[in-house]
């Protein structure tokens, strides 16, 4: 029988128990989907360190200054006594280590499922972030406020209020962010389906849903933004959201 294996992801008082990072939906959208056992364990920002720490999980990057960099999502997984670090990682890790639960990354494509596709549509700035800095902010508990604050404002060289793109600015960053989603649009088209592989669910799938959800959460379902976005390509980028809407129990 499998041990309930630990997902860390960040609360927020906002919704709570609702989950928002979309680094962490990929790695909920494939424990679900595989069906293993889990459970969540919320961490603050300023606590992410220490926990990884706690774990024996290394640093996922470097940062410009030569500080290390450690995040989340990550899971500690009683059966192999392993912690580990970044969606793709870990997704990599449940393939090979459950080999007949549902599969994400069909033999073969390991490696071009680790390609990020709507990193690359969006561009190097993928400009949808810089609308969501704020309200990502604004979901947090408030010593998770401080720290985001902190280093987002060090990374940016400007107050947390005017990163976000206004007027006409906006305008000409949110048209790019559409370009962005017909880009993407275009290899769906060629699959045939409604997935990138056709009929059939892979990692790229949930990585570009779980930016699109992230979406919803931070603006709300009726907000102008998400309407947006779910009428742009014919509805797809809602129904590739819905679709995943039976793996995203939150345990």
């Amino acid at each position: 029988m499998i041990e309930t294996i630990t997902l860390y992801d960040i609360p927020s008082p906002i919704v709570p128990g609702i989950a928002w990072s979309p680094n962490a939906w990929k790695v909920r959208y494939a424990l679900n989907y595989k069906g293993l056992p889990h459970k969540t364990e919320w961490v603050e920002y300023p606590d992410i360190k220490d926990k990884c720490i706690e774990l024996g999980i290394e640093p996922t990057s470097t940062r410009s200054d030569g500080s290390l960099y450690y995040s989340i999502p990550a899971i500690y997984d009683p059966n192999t006594k392993s912690s580990i670090a970044d969606s793709y990682r870990i997704v990599l890790y449940l393939e090979r280590t459950y080999p007949n639960t549902p599969r994400l990354m069909p033999k073969g494509t390991e490696a071009l499922q680790s390609f990020p596709l709507y990193s690359h549509a969006m561009g190097p700035d993928i400009p949808i972030l810089k609308f969501n800095i704020l309200p990502t902010f604004r979901l947090l508990n408030p010593r998770s406020q401080e720290f985001y604050r902190s280093v987002r404002e060090k990374i940016h060289r400007v107050k947390l209020e005017e990163i976000e793109p206004k007027g006409e600015k906006a305008e000409v960053m949110w048209k790019r962010v559409k370009e962005s989603y017909d880009k993407l649009d275009g290899y769906y088209r060629l699959s045939g389906g409604p997935y990138l592989m056709g009929e059939t669910l892979s990692y790229v799938d949930i990585a570009i849903a779980s930016l699109s959800a992230w979406i919803r959460s931070l603006h709300g379902k009726d907000s102008d933004k998400w309407k947006d976005i779910i009428s742009w390509n014919d509805g797809r980028w809602g129904r590739l959201v819905e679709s995943l809407e039976k793996y995203a129990t939150i345990n």
